[in-house]
């Protein structure tokens, strides 16, 4: 495992401290435009007036201003409860496998969450841990205060992986824990069937949260590098399998494109972010490039 300095490096967190700065509503709008939808009319509380416009609902004119005024106005409402963010992350063996980078996929979705971490704290959101295998480890509850940062960042770090996972049960018995409406940001390889997988979102996604897959794979599991008779081993299973890499490549290759293509299209058909990463790319830009990709949509 990396040191904990390196999940969350005073150069990244300054780096995503002045892309806030300089791209407004890149973080804010990505953060506020999830805040919006699910939480309206949830729990408010009085903002400010502005004038009655058509379309406005009758029922937030204030009487009281008009009776002084003899004009309409209407009540702004925003909502008294933040964003609620659950991190969520898959323990499964696979996930500790690195070719030649520094970081295995585990350490890579690590060093994502500690960033998703200070940047929800830096938008005063709720947010906690959850870990899985095959059913729920880890859960440090959501919370919002800044102690919320060195707490979340000593669970990374007493992290281990282990044996096989159930994405499905896993993310079952997540939804029956959380008791609101909520963000749930997944880290994983989804080294599994795509339909179940899919499933188990659409679940989520059902009951009304919000849902972004973060996709993580190898670099080497995308891109195959390898040549000649080399020997493939599943570390969940236990197994491993001989192979001439020349003659498959090009096979597995097609193949990884069209499972990453179906998780992508499932995830889409039901509103779900569905982002695809591998460890050859820095996290902080992969998170940035992610962010600014949401700036237009709120």
């Amino acid at each position: 495992m990396v040191a904990v300095e390196q999940y969350l490096k005073p150069e990244v967190a300054s780096h995503i401290k002045r892309l806030d700065l300089r791209a407004k509503m890149v973080v804010r709008g990505f953060l506020h435009g999830l805040h919006a939808s699910p939480y309206h009319g949830f729990s408010v509380e009085f903002s400010e007036h502005r004038r009655y416009t058509h379309g406005d609902d009758p029922k937030d004119i204030d009487w009281l201003a008009y009776a002084k005024t003899d004009r309409y106005y209407v009540k702004k409402f925003e909502s008294e409860t933040n964003l609620t963010g659950y991190l969520v992350m898959d323990l499964s063996q696979s996930m500790d496998y690195t070719y030649r980078q520094q970081l295995t996929k585990f350490d890579y979705c690590i060093c994502l969450s500690a960033a998703l971490t200070y940047l929800m704290l830096m938008q005063k959101d709720s947010v906690g841990l959850v870990t899985f295998d095959k059913k729920i480890r880890a859960n440090v509850q959501p919370r919002s205060r800044r102690s919320q940062l060195p707490a979340i960042l000593s669970q990374l770090t007493k992290l281990r992986v282990a044996g096989e996972t159930d994405l499905r049960s896993s993310l079952m018995q997540l939804a029956r824990m959380m008791r609101h409406r909520s963000l749930v940001m997944l880290f994983s390889d989804l080294l599994a069937d795509a339909e179940p997988t899919l499933e188990s979102l659409r679940m989520l996604r059902g009951a009304g949260h919000d849902v972004i897959v973060f996709h993580v794979l190898d670099e080497a599991e995308v891109n195959f590098p390898f040549q000649g008779v080399v020997q493939l081993y599943d570390p969940e299973l236990a197994s491993s399998l001989t192979v001439n890499a020349d003659e498959i490549g090009d096979e597995y290759r097609t193949n990884i494109k069209n499972f990453q293509e179906t998780l992508r299209r499932g995830c889409n058909e039901s509103r779900i972010d569905y982002v695809p990463l591998h460890t050859g790319t820095p996290y902080d830009k992969a998170l940035t490039e992610y962010l600014l990709s949401r700036r237009g949509r709120f």
